[in-house]
């Protein structure tokens, strides 16, 4: 069974195979490994997307980790959007063989690279109010319109939902969303930003 384990440990030569032993020692099978932020700190956010035997429990992983000096276990869940991690650039690679649909295409990719559970494009209406451009299947039928200048943390009136918007061109918002957590990073924020800025220039340049 695929988990995705979000874990902060030293930013030092070790740690990451520290964590990987600890990780294997437990029942967990380490598919994919991204670096989500490097932290002034001296500490760094990782990705693990491990596999687990139908007889590990992921608490038992959980524990193992945070028995380590330094370690500790942000968030961990089930893992839903396939075998590997989805990384920034193999989305750019996806925009940019169909330019034409670059933007709602990045609103399907989202959630894969962000590890979100949904995704939104929204535009503002001249009367104030909000439509859905695209959406993935996911995601909530009725989502609010947030008045910002770059990738920020938004609201939710659900608490369950830790929400990220991002303008996308004149009148349309990106928004993404976690069920449950974890927190999305400033570096992910940045990211967001990024990847959001390239599409659109994907979009006009076909």
């Amino acid at each position: 069974m695929p988990f995705l384990l979000r874990v902060e440990l030293p930013d030092i030569p070790g740690s990451l195979g520290r964590v990987a032993s600890a990780i294997g020692e437990a029942g967990g099978d380490i598919e994919a490994i991204e670096i989500v932020e490097h932290r002034a700190d001296g500490t760094a956010v990782d990705d693990v997307l491990l596999e687990t035997a139908p007889t590990t429990m992921p608490d038992s992983i959980v524990s193992a980790c945070n028995a380590l000096d330094g370690v500790r276990v942000i968030w961990i869940s089930r893992y839903a959007a396939g075998g590997n991690l989805f990384l920034d650039l193999e989305a750019v690679e996806e925009l940019t063989a169909n330019p034409a649909e670059a933007l709602d295409r990045l609103i399907d990719l989202l959630p894969a690279t962000f590890r979100a559970d949904w995704g939104v494009r929204l535009r503002r209406n001249a009367d104030g109010s909000t439509a859905v451009l695209h959406g993935t299947a996911a995601a909530p039928e009725n989502v609010d319109w947030h008045e910002i200048t770059r990738a920020s943390h938004v609201p939710s009136l659900d608490e369950n939902n830790v929400l990220a918007a991002v303008p996308l061109i004149d009148g349309e918002l990106v928004v993404i969303g976690r069920r449950g957590g974890p927190d999305i990073l400033d570096s992910e924020l940045a990211r967001l930003g990024h990847l959001t800025a390239l599409a659109v220039s994907i979009s006009r340049a076909g």
